[in-house]
């Protein structure tokens, strides 16, 4: 999958499907009772970058092709899923295949809205998920450690794989991420190819009531700030229920509708943005008549590695990119423009690609 993927999870109930429904615009069953999503629904949803609209209107393209993020909406998790409780594993090999981990959070109080464990405590929320992701890792690396160490005998390289497994194991063991693991370079190495679910990036999204607004603070949102600051990971306050409504309206409305509550935008836009920024994600821009389009590369990729997410072939045989700035590209009306006034830069195979930059690759 070429953009970016995200597993949105939490405990019945925290309003994931009516966030994950405003997401996508696309109806997955949202009800007032566990495992109403029972398969993993996939929503894909563009990246909104207003940059791609003004180099079409100046390309005169046909089309416009935004960057995109794939949501999976992963069914209602609950204590004991590791062992199988609920959907158990089901829902963990969805999760497996995904970028980063989505982790909305319940921060509001509502009678009307049962909670799982009969109390808002999102801590307690927030580890009830972490420990059977935990314990799945656990499993898995248990597993993979004795099928290694008995052929170790025979391959003395996978010796160190094992040890650095075994490290794994007794940091899972404390109850402890595997991103929160010290491993040097060569250990990350010996593991990185193993889908390991408490390695991946968590944005917790605090979901929070309308009486929060415009702010979306409370006390809930402040005890999860100061937990996610120890692990590293980023808080993106969102009002499901706003979002939902959002949803329904033109995008001329929703500007008009967000502004009379004092949010300044989306809290889809800004889960993308904070997605984009955990995983060190960049776009830059091709522009012509046929297309104007965004690609999503990894921070300080080299030019020709970006030209392969177009071609591999284009990878293969590249000469030379020649890249313009957005803003060059704007002021002085395209490509052509660039040209006459020496703001098209030739750039080799070292150069790092720097988010909106405008490029046109060169190959053989």
């Amino acid at each position: 999958m070429a953009g970016l993927s995200c597993g949105i999870v939490g405990l019945p109930n925290v309003g994931k499907s009516t966030l994950f429904n405003a997401l996508t615009r696309k109806a997955a069953a949202a009800a007032n009772y566990p495992f109403c999503t029972i398969d993993p629904n996939v929503g894909i949803v563009d990246l909104s970058d207003p940059r791609l609209k003004i180099l079409s209107g100046i390309s005169h393209s046909n089309k416009i092709i935004p960057a995109t993020v794939t949501f999976v909406d992963i069914a209602g998790l609950v204590k004991g899923a590791s062992q199988g409780e609920g959907l158990g594993n089901q829902f963990l090999t969805n999760i497996r295949e995904t970028d980063a981990i989505v982790h909305v959070v319940r921060c509001f109080e509502n009678d009307d809205v049962i909670h799982v464990a009969g109390r808002v405590d999102p801590i307690a929320d927030i580890e009830v998920i972490n420990l059977e992701l935990i314990l799945s890792d656990l499993q898995m690396a248990e597993n993979i450690a004795s099928r290694l160490e008995k052929q170790a005998k025979g391959k003395k390289e996978l010796v160190p794989v094992v040890d650095t497994l075994k490290k794994a194991i007794e940091h899972l063991n404390q109850n402890r991420p595997l991103r929160t693991l010290e491993l040097t370079v060569e250990e990350r190495g010996y593991i990185e190819d193993y889908p390991f679910l408490t390695d991946k990036k968590v944005i917790y999204a605090t979901n929070v009531s309308e009486s929060s607004l415009p702010s979306m603070e409370n006390e809930h949102v402040a005890r999860v700030r100061e937990y996610a600051e120890k692990e590293g990971n980023r808080v993106i306050p969102v009002c499901a229920k706003l979002e939902e409504e959002v949803a329904q309206l033109t995008d001329e409305e929703a500007k008009e509708f967000l502004n009379s509550l004092g949010v300044e935008e989306t809290g889809l836009n800004r889960l993308i943005k904070g997605a984009f920024e955990t995983l060190g994600l960049i776009t830059y821009i091709t522009t012509g008549e046929i297309e104007t389009r965004a690609w999503t590369i990894k921070k300080g990729t080299k030019a020709p590695e970006a030209a392969g997410k177009i071609h591999t072939d284009i990878q293969k045989g590249f000469i030379r990119a020649e890249v313009i700035s957005f803003d060059d590209m704007v002021k002085y009306q395209g490509r052509v423009g660039a040209r006459e006034v020496g703001k098209a830069r030739s750039e080799g195979k070292d150069y790092v690609v720097q988010d909106g930059d405008v490029i046109l690759f060169f190959h053989n």
